[in-house]
């Protein structure tokens, strides 16, 4: 009858009772959308690197527009068509410069967490009849390793108490849970399909229980 706690479990109980990030620069972000300022923070814990774009005054009571955007290198800077992701981030700068008020929380989480590399290789996978879910589980790893307790600190550094969260992903708002944060509603990001994702698509509405 011994109690078993994995190191998952600790790291997870830290995220939620102690203070793991550190602010290291605040600087102004010109962008097409309009003007942002950038706060860059760095985890205690595994040393990675976070970036809050912030526009407007966000001090207030008043419910925040929020994304919290996990890196995708091949969607958001190369504009792949097989994820939704580069247009996700773009529709949610164009929400916030929509409003003049809101937070884009940008985290390295590429691949649903499973680095680059793999990333490539679930798409190997894929292309031999896999899918998105699939691939991950072949590859020895969960469907979904993010983890949003960082970006929670982060958005609670900031100042937010109050979040309009942007998303389809109903597991985001679960990450949320026991921040001190309060969703007030949540935002759909809808974006077009096309060939060559629909059924990536699919596969995060039907598997992941994803809202689209």
């Amino acid at each position: 009858n011994v109690k078993i706690a994995t190191i998952a479990d600790l790291i997870k109980y830290r995220r939620r009772t102690e203070k793991l990030i550190k602010k290291m620069a605040v600087a102004k972000m010109p962008t097409r959308y309009g003007d942002f300022v950038a706060h860059a923070y760095l985890s205690e814990v595994d040393n990675n690197e976070y970036v809050a774009f912030v526009m407007g005054d966000i001090s207030d009571a008043e419910p925040t527009l929020c994304r919290i955007h996990s890196s995708c290198v091949t969607g958001d800077l190369f504009e792949s068509l097989r994820c939704d992701c580069g247009d996700q981030l773009h529709l949610a700068l164009e929400k916030i410069a929509s409003e003049n008020r809101g937070v884009l929380l940008y985290i390295e989480q590429e691949g649903r967490g499973i680095g680059l590399v793999n990333k490539m290789r679930a798409y190997e996978l894929q292309d031999a009849g896999a899918d998105t879910v699939e691939a991950n589980l072949m590859l020895g790893m969960k469907a979904d390793l993010r983890d949003y307790g960082i970006g929670a600190q982060i958005l609670s550094d900031l100042g937010v108490r109050k979040i309009r969260y942007m998303t389809n992903n109903p597991a985001k708002l679960a990450g949320l849970d026991g921040y001190n944060l309060e969703i007030t509603e949540t935002v759909p990001m809808r974006t077009p399909t096309n060939p060559h994702n629909a059924r990536y698509m699919a596969t995060k509405r039907d598997k992941m229980g994803h809202l689209l």
